[in-house]
């Protein structure tokens, strides 16, 4: 199924509309769920096709004397549906042209400039739409329509709820024709914000409550209000209304949580204007309490987790400092040497956890890993007689826990094994003033490659990897192919010189 361009993309390519314009139809889309919700139908979003004699270079539509309807095509770059009634149209038209012979209608709104209502017979669907067209002006100009469009009811008398929701729609839309909505400044988060069904209050001038929907009542009682709302101030009935005197005093949408006891209840207020200003507001409720009670366990859970990471940092460290103190006290220099490297698998293990103590969740940067890595090698074996110039190259991306551990420890040893064998000291105890080690970072979409190169003598032509019983190799060999499913290979860098080991880890294998 092809993809479906965004608003952004369908209006550069297909239409004249500038930048701050394109903005504009992008706020409106993105409160849009709550104006489907209140007139129970589809809203559609069409814009004018630039290049067309009807449309001027601005975007704007041109008067004609004898409008020919044919002339106009129209894109449609928006579409959504309610949730509170069944849709009109099961595909989604965003994308599709339009012209002006096929929705008339939405021709006349947009040469008139003004809200018009109507029948249109729909081909598709073979059955008539009723269709209410608002031009959306910005700055002046109309750069749009926005038509409601939904199936004929038949029948049947609107009760309360609808009619009120029917009204708050047509407020909704004066403000959307005078282009004083949508808001330039709102606060809030689309994928939080209240929706229609959860529970609508509906507020005067006065900030009095005018209607109170059935699940808004609900709500009420779920943080402890059950007086009768209607005639009344939120603030009357123990609810602190500071962000609804807040939106009617700078016009704007105003969003907070009140918290009574164990519930929580989000609160969304957004002003309605008139040519007077303020003329009242739209108060959404939703009742968010398991939604932060699951946040908080969440927190709570990754606060153990990091504490619980700090602690096993804390104790390697301490096991690390007992095995120092007792090198220092043993006088066999092969056993203080065997000790320093315990130390040094330790503290990289170490790394891991202390990185991940400041973490949420059990991913960690990997390069925040190996740097320092990088940097305890460098310290313990260079001096002012042997000089290894270490770097790294490239980027691992985040790692998984049980991938970045093993792999801390496998570095380290291979960084190690480098830095004693690569380069052989002279006489006087020194390497080569050349002497360097790399470490490279790849990081696919399936596999991590990391690439340790030296340029020091390279291995004898005898020696093969799977037949090596050295303590370093064998631990990098078993954390490779063991814990991390990987595979291990050795050979020659590009220059022809030293020696390159080369990691391949596959990361689909760690998925969560």
């Amino acid at each position: 199924m092809p993809s479906v361009a965004s608003l952004a993309e369908l209006v550069r390519t297909q239409t004249a509309l500038a930048p701050a314009q394109t903005m504009h139809l992008q706020r409106l889309v993105a409160s849009w769920n709550m104006l489907a919700d209140f007139c129970f139908a589809d809203l559609v979003l069409y814009v004018p096709v630039s290049n067309h004699p009807s449309v001027d270079p601005g975007g704007h539509l041109r008067e004609l004397s004898d409008p020919d309807e044919d002339v106009l095509r129209l894109v449609v770059v928006g579409h959504v549906r309610p949730s509170t009634a069944q849709t009109v149209y099961r595909q989604d038209l965003i994308g599709r042209v339009v012209t002006g012979v096929a929705r008339p209608i939405v021709a006349r709104a947009m040469a008139a400039d003004q809200i018009i209502e109507g029948e249109v017979v729909v081909a598709d669907l073979h059955e008539t739409v009723r269709v209410l067209c608002v031009p959306v002006r910005h700055e002046g100009h109309t750069i749009a329509v926005l038509a409601r469009e939904s199936i004929p009811s038949v029948g049947r008398s609107p009760g309360e709820l609808e009619r009120t929701y029917a009204e708050i729609f047509n407020r909704f839309a004066n403000m959307i024709s005078t282009g004083t909505y949508p808001f330039r400044l709102d606060d809030s988060d689309s994928k939080e914000s209240p929706r229609v069904g959860d529970g609508v209050v509906v507020l005067d001038r006065t900030r009095s409550v005018e209607y109170a929907s059935p699940n808004a009542v609900s709500a009420l009682h779920r943080i402890g209000v059950h007086a009768n709302t209607e005639g009344r101030r939120l603030g009357e009935l123990g609810i602190d209304d500071e962000p609804i005197r807040d939106a009617f005093t700078v016009g704007k949408p105003i969003t907070q949580e009140v918290e009574r006891g164990e519930v929580i209840v989000l609160l969304r207020c957004i002003p309605m204007l008139d040519s007077q200003g303020v003329s009242g507001a739209v108060v959404l409720f939703r009742d968010v309490t398991e939604v932060r009670l699951r946040d908080r366990l969440l927190m709570s859970k990754d606060a153990t987790i990091r504490e619980i990471h700090h602690r096993v940092k804390n104790n390697l460290q301490t096991i690390s400092s007992l095995l120092q103190l007792q090198a220092r006290r043993t006088g066999n220099a092969e056993a203080r040497a065997a000790i320093a490297e315990s130390v040094r698998r330790i503290q990289s293990i170490a790394l891991v956890h202390e990185t991940l103590s400041r973490e949420a969740g059990d991913e960690v940067a990997f390069i925040e890993i190996v740097r320092p890595l990088v940097q305890m090698v460098e310290a313990a074996v260079t001096s002012a007689h042997r000089a290894i110039e270490f770097t790294v190259t490239g980027d691992a991306g985040t790692l998984p826990s049980q991938v970045a551990t093993p792999m801390a420890i496998v570095i380290t040893e291979l960084l190690q094994n480098a830095a004693d064998h690569a380069f052989p000291v002279d006489r006087a105890g020194a390497v080569p003033d050349t002497a360097a080690v790399e470490v490279e970072l790849v990081r696919g979409e399936s596999e991590l490659e990391v690439r340790v190169a030296d340029n020091g003598v390279g291995v004898p032509a005898e020696f093969e990897l799977d037949d090596a019983t050295g303590l370093g190799l064998s631990i990098v060999r078993a954390l490779v192919t063991s814990d991390l499913r990987g595979t291990i290979s050795m050979g020659v860098p590009a220059g022809g010189t030293g020696t390159v080991v080369t990691l391949r880890i596959p990361l689909e294998a760690f998925a969560n």
